[in-house]
This record gives C-alpha cells, structure tokens and sequence, in this order.
C-alpha cells in the first residue's frame, strides 16, 4: 500500500515538473510550482522523514511561492482586479 502511494505521488511530481516547464502563464507556473513542493513534502512524510517534510512545506510551498508571488507583482505580471475590470469595460 506505502509503495503504490509513493509511486501515484511520484507520478504527480513528474506531471507537475513538466507542467510547470511548459506553462507560458507565470502565475500558472507559480501554483504547479506550490503544487509540487506539497506533493514533495508528502514524499518526505512517506519516506519517515518529518523534518525534511515540515521543511519543504514551508520553505518549498510557503516562503519561495511568496516570493515568487511578490515578484511577479513588482514585475507587473499580475495586474490588480480594478485594472481587469477597466479594461473589460
């Protein structure tokens, strides 16, 4: 059961490395990013290592998709709501 667990788990990571590669949308690429750092701290959990995994959770999920997100707005590759909605109108 563990080892069809790690090998569904595996699979995602591959789909979400590839995806994150192939994805022209930056912010598309942030969250598949997230996305596999939360599928990489459940491997760690899998392979009864809580530290590494507590430690990707923050780190991998958390402090760098922050950083990621907050460059992405100096960069102006996120607009804010009110300028989408301006420019619908």
């Amino acid at each position: 059961m563990n080892d069809l667990l790690l090998l569904i788990v595996l699979g995602f990571l591959v789909v979400c490395a590839i995806a994150t590669c192939l994805t022209r949308n930056l912010l598309s690429s942030v969250i598949i990013f997230m996305a596999y750092s939360v599928l990489m701290s459940i491997v760690w959990m899998i392979l009864q290592s809580p530290d590494l995994a507590i430690t990707e959770a923050a780190v991998g999920a958390g402090v760098t998709s922050i950083l990621f997100f907050v460059t992405l707005k100096k960069i102006h590759a996120i607009k804010p709501e009110e300028e989408d909605r301006h420019d619908h109108q």
